[in-house]
């Protein structure tokens, strides 16, 4: 996976950015929150996310590292996609859907476009406890554990296992394990299942 880009800003849009890394272009889709930060530089680093479907595959790229990981909890809602959390991260602050999450305020998030009655009420309820933390800046070694979390939850989603199952168990071999490696992560989880 494409951790971050760094180099020139070629080409910035509202809603995407070119950057030239050594002669290689990539097109990021970005938020307006993104955009704002970027807006009057020349050059950066933006850390990405790559989105795989059956008919694309699609780089978004975002300013701090607190953003994609906002980026990536609201996609591990059912119903929100990465378009949507994309268009929720345009809507507002990524400091202001939080404090909506965890202050249960849903009719505020049904105010972002796409984001109806149900999913707002979903994004509540599955993200409250999640994001009800003080925040932080994340170390480096806060966001790997992160990455090595999500990693092994995809993998078991992806090996057939549901989603509350997969996180359970993953949460369960974090408490006890010392080697927390995503191929651990993964064995220890079949086994706990």
């Amino acid at each position: 996976m494409i951790a971050f880009v760094n180099g020139k800003f070629v080409s910035k849009l509202p809603n995407q950015v070119i950057v030239d890394v050594n002669g290689v272009g990539y097109d990021l889709q970005i938020s307006l929150n993104t955009y704002s930060a970027i807006n009057n530089k020349e050059e950066g680093k933006l850390f990405t996310y790559l989105h795989i479907t059956e008919n694309a595959q699609t780089l978004y790229g975002f300013f701090d590292i607190e953003e994609k990981e906002l980026f990536l909890h609201l996609i591990s809602v059912s119903g929100v996609g990465a378009s949507t959390a994309r268009m929720m991260l345009s809507g507002l602050k990524p400091e202001e859907i939080i404090r909506c999450i965890v202050n249960g305020n849903a009719k505020q998030l049904e105010s972002i476009k796409g984001i109806g009655k149900k999913t707002a009420e979903r994004l509540v309820l599955e993200l409250k406890d999640k994001l009800n933390r003080p925040q932080t800046n994340l170390s480096v070694t806060s966001y790997a554990n992160n990455t090595v979390e999500s990693d092994a939850l995809n993998a078991l989603i992806a090996l057939g296992i549901q989603k509350n199952i997969a996180e359970n168990a993953i949460k369960k071999v974090l408490s006890t394990a010392n080697n927390t490696s995503v191929e651990n992560i993964i064995k220890l989880a079949l086994k706990n299942l």
